[in-house]
């Protein structure tokens, strides 16, 4: 997603053992940037940003799991930078971190709470950019997604993957509850709407309208 015709730039920098994809997003504007769940691997990310020549501005949050956050503390005070999201009803996630670090061998993990929590219909920006916030609990009880409408890009964390689903079976996961945000959320932005998972490959809605096993229209027909 390097477009020059886009108004953001887009680099996925893969973090921590499980491969999750940690986004910095460039406002080719200003140059300053947003990063959205960085799990880990601090230094490769900071490194991203250096090579991106941006100037970071905030930390964004899909939800509340170790991979997508479980760096947001070293990098927010390495920086100097905010931190906005999830939705709070992930709180009880984040306030995990530090055992469930020690169940992962993460390096030493703290709880924090967000300078802002986020709720559906909410805006968060960064440079002359501005992206509207999707509540789609499901995965956990508190995610949330970001879509950018001039670029058409979606950064769906763990919602929507590329011909699959996120999981429901952590705490307060629920299967319905996914379904129901990735069709009643996300699927009126538009078929043509890339989007960037927390894991694996970029696809759009359209095609996983058409060939995801768990959501695809055919799929939800025959439910």
């Amino acid at each position: 997603m390097s477009d020059p015709a886009l108004p953001i730039k887009v680099a996925v920098v893969p973090v921590t053992p499980f491969e999750q994809n940690c986004s910095i997003l460039v406002c080719r504007e200003t140059g300053k940037a947003a990063i959205v769940d960085p799990g880990g691997d601090i230094d490769r990310i900071v490194e991203a940003l250096e090579r991106l020549q941006a100037t970071p501005e905030k930390i964004l949050l899909t939800h509340g799991h170790i991979d997508h956050c479980g760096g947001t503390v070293e990098l927010s005070r390495r920086l100097g930078i905010p931190v906005e999201g999830p939705q709070r009803e992930d709180a009880f996630w984040i306030d995990q971190l530090p055992e469930q670090g020690r169940m992962f061998r993460f390096p030493q993990l703290e709880a924090f709470t967000p300078d802002r929590w986020l709720e559906d219909g909410d805006t968060v920006r960064f440079g002359a950019q501005e992206m509207s916030v999707h509540f789609c609990p499901g995965h956990t009880p508190g995610h949330v997604v970001f879509f950018h409408p001039g670029a058409r890009v979606a950064f769906v964390g763990d919602v929507l993957f590329q011909g699959s689903i996120g999981r429901t079976d952590f705490p307060r996961g629920d299967f319905n509850t996914l379904v129901g945000s990735i069709t009643g959320k996300l699927w009126p932005l538009g078929d043509d709407v890339t989007f960037v998972p927390g894991h694996g490959p970029a696809s759009t809605f359209g095609d996983e309208r058409r060939n995801n096993p768990f959501v695809s229209d055919a799929a939800l027909r025959g439910r």
